[in-house]
């Protein structure tokens, strides 16, 4: 652990990961993620305070956020354009749909708030 964050490795390629500790350390990652997680824990927790590096993993996992809320995003934005093409398609279908001679009656009870009437002209 130390050899890797004094950047002197001897048995990796010195980057600050699990990979490069159980390298210098001649165990297997696996053994040292599941048997010593105390060990993993105590690296990273070393590295954020005597390095100014952030660790692989936390990098890895802050850009898989950063993509998801940006998708999340994305994906509201959709989800608000269906719902206007919504409407506009359900106004299309009542004017479409409308008989002239028909004569316009007004809708019986309260109307709820996602209604829009149509005034008809004549």
């Amino acid at each position: 652990m130390d050899r890797l964050l004094n950047g002197q490795p001897s048995a990796s390629d010195g980057s600050l990961t699990i990979v490069a500790l159980a390298a210098e350390a001649s165990v297997h990652r696996m053994a040292l993620m599941k048997r010593h997680a105390d060990l993993k824990n105590h690296f990273y927790e070393r590295v954020r305070t005597e390095t100014t590096q952030v660790p692989e993993s936390e990098k890895k996992l802050r850009e898989t956020v950063t993509r998801l809320r940006q998708t999340v995003k994305d994906q509201n934005a959709e989800i608000e354009e269906l719902r206007q093409r919504v409407i506009q398609l359900t106004l299309a279908a009542a004017v479409l749909t409308h008989r002239d001679d028909a004569p316009l009656q007004p809708p019986q009870g309260p109307v709820p708030d996602n209604v829009i009437r149509l005034h008809h002209t004549t």
